[in-house]
């Protein structure tokens, strides 16, 4: 009897990010993706000033180094303009026109500021085995499906045996939709262990909802729900299906999922994959690439970026726009 794959995490510190994946049976399960952005990250203690009270008794606005947060609760009697500790218990939420604050909460007393653990050390507290890439190995993020997985990310599009799902995030929650081909009763069922999956993989919390095709009798929409419930690990909250096919699921939300993430800013999203790609090519390597004029904006504007893939390939690079 052949041996499985073992399930272990994918490290990569790269430029401008770091990526980690969660690889089972040669498969990714999870994806992570941290942006190298000085942004307000889950698990910060940071000390910050009350700078006003947005709802009298429950929420304010502070300030701390790195940006603004959502404060909630409120300490009992403190005032505008007091200092406090706070610590980041969920990270800013891309929207489109505007961002969600990062969200905090008051530290527990004698708690000193500290940083936020980074992707490297959740990773680590999960007690899988980790394995870190390098540059000048062979690419196992890319054999088990990386770019499979941002591609999904971008577009929605994710398939599965005799249909496909669309993902949609939007402001009020993230939306499946599916599609497919009868017997419905299969096909619901097959899709709700799609949306488990992708839910996991693409690290998507809050309000989540899933249009199934509208199927008949209580058992099959139960059937459906079951197999909502054996594809998502616990903690979640979920309604049942309703007679329109439709349900909802809740799940704690500290952080962007990876299609947020990416969509937020798709030339970055490119230009770090890009700076993937060239740190990969095996000597002598290429020193002039043509790329997209917005994806050129992005890289210039970052310099320091640039500096690091010069000093990880051993030669600067010359970029010009398509």
């Amino acid at each position: 009897m052949a041996e499985c794959a073992p399930i272990e995490w994918l490290f990569e510190a790269g430029i401008g990010e770091a990526r980690a994946a969660l690889v089972e049976d040669g498969a990714i399960v999870e994806a992570r993706i941290e942006l190298d952005d000085g942004a307000l990250r889950v698990g910060a203690v940071l000390a910050a000033r009350l700078v006003e009270i947005t709802v009298k008794g429950r929420e304010g606005r502070v300030t701390v180094a790195g940006g603004e947060a959502i404060l909630s609760p409120l300490p009992a009697g403190i005032t505008q303009g007091a200092a406090l500790t706070v610590e980041i218990v969920r990270e800013a939420i891309p929207e489109a026109g505007r961002a969600k604050l990062a969200k905090a909460m008051p530290a527990e007393p004698g708690t000193h500021p500290a940083p936020a653990p980074d992707l490297l050390a959740r990773i680590t507290a999960s007690g899988l085995p980790i394995r870190t890439l390098r540059a000048h190995e062979p690419d196992a993020l890319e054999a088990a499906g990386w770019s499979e997985v941002l591609e999904e990310a971008l577009t929605g599009e994710i398939a599965f045996p005799g249909g496909a799902l669309r993902l949609s995030p939007t402001p009020a929650m993230t939306l499946f939709d599916v599609d497919g081909y009868p017997p419905l009763e299969a096909l619901a069922v097959n899709a709700a262990q799609a949306v488990g999956a992708a839910i996991l993989r693409h690290d998507i919390g809050g309000s989540i909802g899933i249009d199934f095709p509208t199927i008949e009798g209580k058992a099959a929409r139960q059937a459906v729900a079951a197999a909502i419930d054996a594809a998502l690990p616990l903690p979640f909250e979920r309604t049942a299906m309703n007679g329109f096919g439709f349900l909802q699921i809740v799940r704690r939300r500290a952080r962007v999922s990876l299609p947020e993430l990416l969509r937020a800013d798709r030339a970055g999203a490119e230009a770090r994959a890009l700076l993937r790609a060239i740190e990969r090519i095996p000597p002598p390597g290429t020193r002039h690439h043509r790329i997209r004029p917005g994806v050129l904006a992005w890289l210039t504007a970052r310099p320091a970026l640039l500096a690091e893939l010069a000093r990880r390939t051993g030669m600067t690079h010359d970029f010009e726009a398509i």
